[in-house]
C-alpha cells in the first residue's frame, strides 16, 4: 500500500474542518446567521456583530454562505489560507490522477480533459479565497465561476472514466460510488443556483445550505482517490518526467520499435569502405 493515499484523504480533511471552523469564526464574531436560522428582516436597527441576547436580526447580508463566512477579519484570512492550500492539493492530485492513469492504462481524451478541469477548478479556489466578495466582488464571483461548473464538470469525467477503466468488482464499486456522489452534487449546485436567484428568504437561505452540501461532497469525491493512490508507485512519477506519453501500450510499441533490424536489411557501409571502394 502506497503512502500517496494519505494526499486524497487528507484534502476533505483538510478543507472540510477548515471550511466549518471559518463558520464557527464568523458565528462567534457575528458575522453571519446560524445556519439553523431561517428567520429574515429586510433590514435590523443594528448591525448584526453590535446585536446581543439570545435572538438576532438578521437580513441576507447575513446568510451563511461559505464565501460571507470567509469575508470580515479575522476568519478571511484562515478562510483565503485554507482555499490556498487546499488549491494546491488539488492540483497535485488531479496531475497524480492523470500520470496514474496513463501508467496503468493509456492516455484517453477523458483523462486529458480531467487534467483541464480540474487545474481551472484549482485556479477558480484560488480567486475565491484571495479576494472576498465584499471587497472584489467582480474577480470573486469569476473565480466561482470557475470553481463551481469545472469541479462539478470534473466528478462527472473522472465518474465516466472510472467505469471506462473498471476491470474488477471493487473498481466498480468505486465507480457506482463516484456516480451517486456526482449526481448528489450536480442535484445540489442545481438547487443552490435556482434558490440564489430567488428573493425569497428562505430560498436564499436554502441556497447557502446546498452550497455547503455541494462543497463537501466535492471534497469527499477527492478523497475517493485513495483507492488508485494506494497502489501508485515511482513509475507515476516517470510518466510525468516522459511528459505522459506512455503508458503500458506505449511503452510495449517502443520496445517492439527498438528490437533487432529484419534479418534481410542490409546495414549501411562504413564511411572507410566508402572510401576504399572509391
Amino acid at each position: 500500500m502506497s503512502l500517496w493515499m494519505i494526499l486524497p484523504v487528507s484534502l476533505p480533511a483538510l478543507t472540510i474542518t477548515g471550511i466549518w471552523v471559518v463558520y464557527a469564526m464568523a458565528l462567534y464574531n457575528q458575522h453571519v446567521c446560524p445556519v439553523d436560522n431561517w428567520l429574515y428582516n429586510q433590514s435590523c436597527e443594528e448591525e448584526l456583530y453590535v446585536q446581543s441576547g439570545p435572538t438576532l436580526c438578521c437580513t441576507l447580508d447575513n446568510v451563511p454562505l461559505i464565501s460571507k463566512c470567509g469575508t470580515l477579519p479575522p476568519e478571511s484570512s484562515f478562510f483565503s489560507l485554507i482555499c490556498s492550500t487546499g488549491s494546491f492539493m488539488v492540483m497535485v492530485i488531479v496531475l497524480l490522477r492523470y500520470a496514474h492513469v496513463i501508467e496503468k492504462h493509456q492516455n484517453c481524451l477523458l483523462n486529458t480533459a480531467g487534467l483541464s478541469t480540474g487545474w481551472i477548478c484549482a485556479a477558480g479556489l484560488i480567486m475565491v479565497g484571495n479576494f472576498q466578495v465584499d471587497s472584489a466582488k467582480v474577480l470573486h464571483y469569476v473565480g466561482a465561476g470557475m470553481a463551481f461548473p469545472t469541479s462539478m464538470l470534473f466528478v462527472c469525467l473522472q465518474s465516466a472514466l472510472t467505469y471506462r477503466l473498471a476491470k474488477t468488482q471493487g473498481e466498480y464499486g468505486v465507480a457506482h460510488l463516484r456516480l451517486t456522489m456526482s449526481l448528489l452534487a450536480f442535484a445540489s449546485l442545481a438547487l443552490s443556483g435556482v434558490f440564489f436567484l430567488q428573493e425569497s428568504f428562505v430560498l436564499q437561505h436554502a441556497s447557502a445550505v446546498f452550497e455547503w452540501v455541494f462543497c463537501v461532497i466535492i471534497m469527499l469525491f477527492y478523497g475517493t482517490f485513495a483507492f488508485e493512490f494506494a497502489g501508485m508507485s515511482g513509475e507515476t512519477m516517470m510518466v510525468l518526467a516522459r511528459g505522459g506519453a506512455l503508458g503500458p501500450e506505449g511503452r510495449a510499441h517502443k520496445m517492439e520499435g527498438g528490437a533487432a533490424p529484419h534479418p534481410h536489411a542490409h546495414p549501411h557501409p562504413h564511411p572507410l569502405e566508402n572510401m576504399s571502394m572509391l
